[in-house]
């Protein structure tokens, strides 16, 4: 790992991820997944980062070099706006090296919904005519 690395870390059903410092430490977002109402992008420890697990080295295209990269991320630091499906902590180092905010995660457990996920936003839309309608 160096400076300016993606990385991420297994957790219980997900990746976690962040950008390597090069210095010890990550910056990422913080909260854990039962309590998200707290999370910010932070630069903590490795070792807190890590939980015990084995970080490892995203594999990505990269547009800016390792100093614009910790620049992006530090930019950051403090920001409270996660959002699961839209501004997640792979969203974030995604973002940071290549510009454009995205997760695998997220695309896969989307498809993976398939037809239940658009049942789902028919359910949606139809409740929200039908709110229109009434008011």
């Amino acid at each position: 790992m160096a400076r300016g690395d993606h990385i991420r870390v297994k957790r219980r059903g997900f990746w976690h991820h962040g950008i390597d410092c090069g210095d010890g430490t990550v910056i990422h977002y913080t909260g854990e997944p039962k309590n998200l109402t707290n999370a910010a992008v932070a630069r903590t420890p490795m070792a807190q980062f890590a939980k015990g697990g084995v970080v490892r080295t995203v594999k990505s295209a990269c547009a800016h070099d390792p100093e614009e990269i910790l620049r992006r991320a530090s930019s950051r630091i403090g920001e409270t706006r996660y959002g699961v499906v839209r501004n997640n902590c792979e969203h974030f180092a995604h973002w940071c090296r290549t510009g454009l905010p995205s997760s695998k995660q997220v695309r896969r457990a989307l498809a993976g919904a398939g037809t239940v996920a658009v049942a789902g936003v028919a359910v949606l839309v139809i409740g929200a005519r039908a709110l229109v309608r009434r008011a």
